[in-house]
C-alpha cells in the first residue's frame, strides 16, 4: 500500500468512526459524511491519474456532483429539525413522531 492510498483509506476510515462513534449532534454526523465523500473524490481521482485512464475520467466530477446534492440535502434536513425540535441533537429527536 503507498503512502497516498494509506492516507486516503485512514481518511474515510476516520469520517467512518466519527460518524459510527460522535453522534451527538447532526451536523458532526454530516461533516463526517463529507469528509468521507472528498477522501474518496480525492481518492478516485489520484487512482484515474495514476492509471491514465480515460475511460472513466468523468467518474470524480460525477463523484463531486453527488457530494455536493447530498451536502444540500443534509442542509436542508438540519434547517427543518432545527425549526420543528429547537436543536440539533440527535438524542433529543424521536423520529417515530411526526
Amino acid at each position: 500500500m503507498t503512502p497516498a492510498q494509506f492516507t486516503f483509506s485512514s481518511a474515510f476510515i476516520v469520517g467512518l468512526a466519527g460518524l459510527a462513534f460522535h453522534r451527538t449532534h447532526l451536523l458532526s454526523a454530516l461533516l463526517c459524511l463529507e469528509g468521507m465523500m472528498l477522501s474518496l473524490f480525492i481518492a478516485l481521482a489520484l487512482w484515474l491519474l495514476s492509471t491514465d485512464s480515460t475511460n472513466f475520467s468523468a467518474a470524480p466530477v460525477l463523484l463531486l456532483a453527488f457530494s455536493a446534492c447530498e451536502a444540500s440535502t443534509g442542509l436542508a434536513l438540519l434547517v427543518a429539525t432545527a425549526r420543528t425540535h429547537g436543536s440539533d441533537r440527535l438524542q433529543a429527536m424521536n423520529l417515530l413522531q411526526c
